[in-house]
């Protein structure tokens, strides 16, 4: 069942890409996979379906060290300071960067194993009480202070936009955050490479690659209902 599902979202994000000009290359399907087994993962790896998004440390820990190295595992979640540990030198990319502390945490650990951590800024575009993340006119100098770190490095710019009935309705908080993306980029700020834009999830991810999304994060769509452990 999920490797149907995985290849019906893959049709919609290239019907997407065809209606908004795109090559359908530029965008990244992730494959959210938090609170599924293992199993449901393996199912989808004959598809070569590499990348993966964990909400939870401790889950994207204990699934890299099961499955195999070449998968991409992307942090999407909160992360707090003290799960850092956990995901440094394990992720491809944490999406959900958006305090200075958080910043300094990854900093420390990723000098501790020797890299430099690709990240992408969180921000609520709809300013949302329940929800992570910069104000739009925050990320701008938020950026410019992380980007002198040097063993993190800024690659973009990631939101959750509102659970709305009609996907429309998101459209407006994608474009404006695609507008923010392209300002940051023009400022060619050292130690940053303003290349991805994380946008959209199983109601609204259609809209937001119309609306330049290069990473869309689906987990419904693929896996089925989430079960909360």
């Amino acid at each position: 069942m999920s490797i149907e599902n995985y290849r019906n979202v893959l049709k919609h994000v290239e019907e997407a890409c065809r209606r908004a000009g795109r090559d359908p290359k530029e965008v990244t399907l992730i494959a959210v996979s938090k609170t599924k087994p293992v199993s449901m993962i393996e199912e989808l790896l004959p598809e070569g379906v590499l990348d993966f998004g964990e909400n939870r440390p401790q889950e994207l820990k204990e699934k890299y060290e099961i499955l195999p190295k070449e998968l991409r595992w992307h942090m999407i979640g909160h992360l707090q300071r003290n799960k850092v540990k956990y995901v440094v030198g394990r992720s491809c990319l944490i999406h959900s960067v958006e305090s200075l502390r958080l910043a300094e945490a990854i900093q420390e650990e990723a000098e501790k194993k020797q890299l430099v951590m690709p990240v992408l800024v969180e921000v609520n575009m709809a300013q949302e009480d329940t929800k992570y993340g910069l104000t739009a006119e925050e990320t701008p100098e938020f950026i410019s202070q992380i980007s002198k770190f040097p063993n993190l490095q800024v690659n973009g710019l990631m939101t959750i936009a509102p659970f709305v009935e009609n996907p429309e309705d998101n459209r407006i908080h994608f474009r404006n955050l695609y507008k923010l993306f392209i300002d940051i980029k023009g400022r060619n700020l050292d130690n940053v490479n303003m290349c991805n834009l994380s946008m959209g999830m199983t109601n609204d991810y259609e809209i937001a690659i119309e609306e330049g999304a290069t990473m869309v994060r689906v987990g419904t769509g693929i896996f089925g209902e989430r079960v909360y452990l």
